[in-house]
């Protein structure tokens, strides 16, 4: 070996050497790391600098990243990061144009997994700020045409069918009626400020009469569309506890009702014990005592669980109400999970996990039936394709 090759050899090594010594670790090892990229990186888009773009202009474009690949991906992280409240009307306003653009993008032919998350994801924003008729709105939008259940088509008097097409015979979809419209925007966007979650000031409810439930939809117009909600609210968050200290939870239904004229009119209720001005009343020493409905439209809730009816289930649930209307409560055998979870029923789902122990009792109650949601007993008459749930997935880590 000659001596001018060794000599050029060991300069080869010595600059590969000083490269290996002042490259920063990451870089050497990525040489060696054979890595495949399962899903788009977003981790270079600061969700910060999205919202701002988001609320610094209402052109499509400030809506878009540059990196089209991550769009949908950043879109969710952007919807997450919400935590449940838009204080400012600009704020509302923005996310209600987004959603009529995305709204009015939606054929069959740009149909897609990421798009469907986009919606579920806002059907979780509006639940959470209380707004359950746009809720279940954008949560029809993630049903599929050749997947929707017979409950979640137009609503004809004494039919639980779909309304075919004469001419296809294929299922007739509400989509027209259940679309994202004017209305929702003075409901959302000139509400001084939405009610969630996270609000910590729950005012108490009030006692309601049927009589002002069955007012609500009896509004004389036509009706296109139903839905209920089930709610619950643990007495520990994540916890199938039955009460702590004096908080047993709560269970309650939500009712929606879509008019034809793209109205739509709600009610949040549950079953409730009187008291009967006595300290014992509903308590494991003296279980029975009269019972009353309460309005729930500002009730918190954990896990919720929702489905679109038909008008024979819906009159099915006013029957149960009607049924209820004077009926004594008991805290283990008729109980307001008891009332919701029949109201379920009617309505083509349950859960399966929902009764404990408790001293002197055994029953329904809201901290197990929460619990079942999360550990995901839900079932329906039609699976679960065709159910709204939805809960925090933190509490999956408690």
């Amino acid at each position: 070996m000659s001596i001018p090759f060794i000599t050029r050899l060991s300069k080869i090594l010595t600059v590969i050497i000083y490269l290996f010594i002042t490259m920063p670790a990451h870089a050497q090892l990525s040489a060696a790391v054979h890595y495949k990229a399962v899903h788009a990186d977003t981790s270079d888009i600061n969700i910060n600098d999205y919202r701002r773009d988001f609320l610094a202009s209402e052109s499509k474009a400030a809506l878009a990243p540059v990196n089209e690949v991550n769009a949908n991906a950043v879109k969710i992280n952007f919807l997450e990061s919400l935590e449940t409240h838009l204080s400012s009307r600009q704020e509302r306003k923005l996310l209600m144009g987004y959603l009529k653009d995305l709204s009015a993008n939606n054929s069959e032919l740009s149909y897609n997994q990421s798009k469907v998350k986009l919606y579920y994801r806002l059907a979780n924003v509006f639940a959470r700020l209380r707004l359950y008729p746009l809720a279940m709105k954008c949560f029809f939008k993630t049903i599929r045409q050749n997947t929707i259940s017979e409950d979640a088509l137009l609503a004809r008097p004494n039919v639980d069918l779909p309304v075919l097409d004469g001419i296809t015979q294929q299922p007739l979809d509400n989509s027209s009626y259940l679309a994202i419209n004017a209305k929702d925007d003075s409901l959302f966007i000139n509400n001084p400020r939405p009610t969630d979650l996270s609000d910590k000031t729950e005012k108490k409810s009030k006692a309601i009469t049927y009589k002002h439930i069955t007012e609500t939809f009896n509004d004389g117009k036509n009706a296109a569309a139903y839905a209920l909600l089930f709610q619950v609210k643990q007495p520990v968050p994540g916890k199938p506890k039955v009460f702590k200290l004096a908080n047993t939870g709560h269970t309650f239904i939500t009712l929606i009702k879509y008019n034809t004229d793209s109205s739509s009119v709600s009610v949040s209720f549950g079953f409730y014990p009187q008291k009967d001005n006595l300290i014992f009343s509903a308590t494991p020493w003296n279980p029975s005592c009269s019972g009353t409905f309460k309005n729930d439209n500002n009730h918190n809730w954990d896990e919720v669980v929702g489905r679109f009816i038909s008008k024979r289930r819906f009159d099915r649930i006013m029957k149960l109400i009607k049924d209820y209307d004077g009926l004594d409560y008991h805290l283990s055998k008729n109980n307001c999970t008891d009332f919701a979870l029949k109201a379920a029923s009617f309505a083509g789902f349950g859960v399966a996990e929902t009764t404990a122990n408790w001293p002197l009792g055994h029953g329904n109650n809201p901290g197990t039936t929460g619990q079942g949601i999360l550990l995901g007993t839900v079932y329906g008459t039609n699976g679960t394709s065709d159910l709204f749930v939805d809960y925090d997935r933190s509490l999956l880590k408690k």
